[in-house]
């Protein structure tokens, strides 16, 4: 009998991060592979990515509406209730015999509550990992102590989860599935990525994710605006805008690139959505990655490309020596953008090692999946670190 393996996606970067990995599990004749998409890939707003999951060839086997109108608290919750109702149902439905996730987002926290729930074992992917100024920190732990099996990205991260508590037997160190995409994909060249985007490039070019940091107050327009600021220094350069998720203030910065890239046509342009291929062609070709993604921590370095890593959104996470940190004001960000182009630090950089892998990951964990004992894997015990105490 075939296992089932229900993958749950909610974002356009979650499910390229896991493609791969999807297309390993759909071609295993031992596995069964379910398909949930939720969040905002069924958002018009967001780009309906649900259809770019189709046009890969993937079949979707339910769609679980999130209320995004809202980007406050009190409506995050709101959807975050009625989101775990639906996943409850749908597991019913499906009956998986395990469900993977990746990562800290909001959806992905009612669904692992509502299999959690319903007694169905929890593979999660990224656990381990720091990100001190978000609330996806609190999330990426829960789901961590709610799952089953644990495959981490690094052995630092790998430890944490032990220190979680975690059996070491069940916590796997694999890389990040996300690197297969450079190994399996074939990029598109310089002339074919601009005409991809309709967008003439500059001399240098910088490409830019911000998203709001959600521990943080009302700091999203403010530190958006700084970077800004700083971009207006630079001369014969393009500025490449890819719009942040659906997160607590994300709409403020939508709307601050939209106003940009309006007032800038020649030097600016935005899109909801990349797409997998694009992006990491993207990577292979500009100068500089700016903002605060974990993309320029976790992928970039592949490239050999600086990222600079913008105030407090990434704390705690693992960086390459290509990474450099700013606080999220003018002058720290004009720094760091004369120090990324400089020749000496370009130098420095240019044999840069990503300290979250090369590739490989998708394969491991479809072996794991494969062969991991579901017998009574629900019954957790406490993994006690010895402190020699």
């Amino acid at each position: 009998m075939k296992r089932k393996i229900c993958v749950i996606t909610g974002t356009r970067a979650e499910f390229g991060l896991m493609f791969w990995l999807l297309k390993f599990l759909k071609e295993d004749k031992n596995i069964e592979l379910q398909l949930i998409a939720t969040g905002m890939h069924l958002s018009p707003e967001f780009g309906l990515t649900y259809k770019t999951i189709e046009e890969s060839g993937f079949d979707i086997n339910k769609k679980i509406e999130v209320l995004l109108s809202s980007d406050t608290g009190v409506g995050i919750s709101k959807s975050m209730g009625l989101v775990q109702i639906s996943f409850s149902e749908a597991y019913q439905e499906l009956n998986p015999d395990i469900i993977v996730v990746l990562g800290d987002r909001f959806e992905i926290f009612s669904a692992v509550s509502a299999a959690m729930i319903c007694n169905i074992p929890i593979a999660h992917l990224h656990g381990g990992e720091a990100t001190e100024g978000l609330i996806d920190e609190s999330i990426r732990h829960s789901i961590t102590k709610m799952s089953q099996i644990h495959f981490t990205a690094t052995e630092i991260y790998r430890r944490r989860v032990i220190q979680l508590g975690e059996n070491p037997e069940r916590v796997f160190n694999v890389g990040t599935p996300g690197l297969d995409n450079i190994h399996y994909l074939k990029l598109l060249t310089f002339d074919e990525f601009e005409k991809s985007i309709d967008f003439k490039l500059k001399k240098k070019t910088i490409l830019i994710t911000f998203h709001p940091v959600t521990l943080e107050n009302n700091t999203a327009e403010r530190q958006f605006l700084n970077l800004l600021k700083a971009l207006d220094r630079l001369e014969n350069t393009s500025f490449i805008f890819t719009k942040p998720n659906a997160d607590t203030n994300g709409r403020i910065i939508i709307e601050l690139i939209d106003q940009y890239v309006t007032k800038n046509p020649l030097k600016a342009c935005a899109f909801v959505s990349l797409g997998q291929l694009r992006y990491l062609s993207a990577l292979k070709h500009v100068d500089v990655v700016l903002g605060n993604s974990s993309s320029g921590l976790t992928e970039a370095p592949s490239f050999g490309i600086p990222t600079i890593n913008i105030g407090d959104r990434q704390n705690g996470r693992i960086k390459a020596e290509s990474v450099i940190d700013c606080n999220p004001d003018v002058l720290g960000i004009a720094e760091a953008l004369e120090k990324a182009f400089s020749h000496e630090f370009l130098i420095n950089i240019k044999d840069v090692v990503n300290p979250y892998g090369d590739s490989g990951a998708s394969e491991k964990i479809v072996e794991k999946l494969k062969e991991v004992d579901l017998e009574n894997i629900l019954k957790k015990s406490f993994y006690d670190l010895d402190f020699n105490m």
